[in-house]
């Protein structure tokens, strides 16, 4: 018999993992999730529109964006693959405290806050990073718009924490075998 408790952190976790996927496929992967548009460019994880995969980069637009601090800070836009592996363990653990023992909850519960905690730093540099951007492309004449990894990346967040404290809580289900 499962552990009931484990599953909707189980649910939850499964969710944000498949969400953060979503985001760290961001262009120039898959062009149809990005933090941010502007001309033809779209700007995602691990670079833009037609630039190679890249663990940070600068941007190809003129004006006062190509600073070293907004250089530096797209390095960071790797916590969003990180987040998706850890809460891929997450999953597996849950797996496990939902099939056979509660350290698999215990685990699920940690690891799921370790990747509530890289989300949450990815997701507020993300948007710090590609809100200014955003604002100095417009100052310059440029029209730049919000992509939708933001708020996917913000989804999955809700998800975590909402997966690793029903986890937390998962912990003091009903484990015992029944006894026929």
């Amino acid at each position: 018999m499962a552990a009931s408790g484990a599953l909707p952190g189980l649910f939850f976790c499964f969710s944000a993992m498949v969400l953060l996927i979503f985001v760290s496929v961001s262009p120039p992967t898959w062009n149809n999730v990005s933090f941010l548009n502007a001309n033809q460019y779209s700007f995602g994880v691990f670079g833009y529109t037609g630039s190679k995969v890249q663990v940070g980069y600068y941007f190809p637009l003129p004006g006062d964006i190509n600073t070293t601090n907004l250089h530096n800070l797209t390095y960071v836009l790797i916590l969003y693959p990180i987040a998706a592996g850890l809460s891929g363990l997450a999953f597996l653990f849950g797996l496990c405290g939902a099939g056979y023992h509660r350290a698999g909850t215990v685990f699920m519960s940690f690891i799921a806050g370790l990747a509530t905690l890289c989300t949450f730093i990815a997701w507020i540099i993300s948007m710090s990073l590609f809100g200014v951007v955003r604002e100095r492309l417009r100052s310059s004449g440029i029209n730049a718009n919000w992509g939708n990894a933001n708020w996917l990346a913000l989804g999955a967040l809700v998800a975590l924490v909402i997966g690793s404290c029903t986890a937390g809580c998962g912990i003091f289900g009903n484990y015992r075998r029944s006894r026929r």
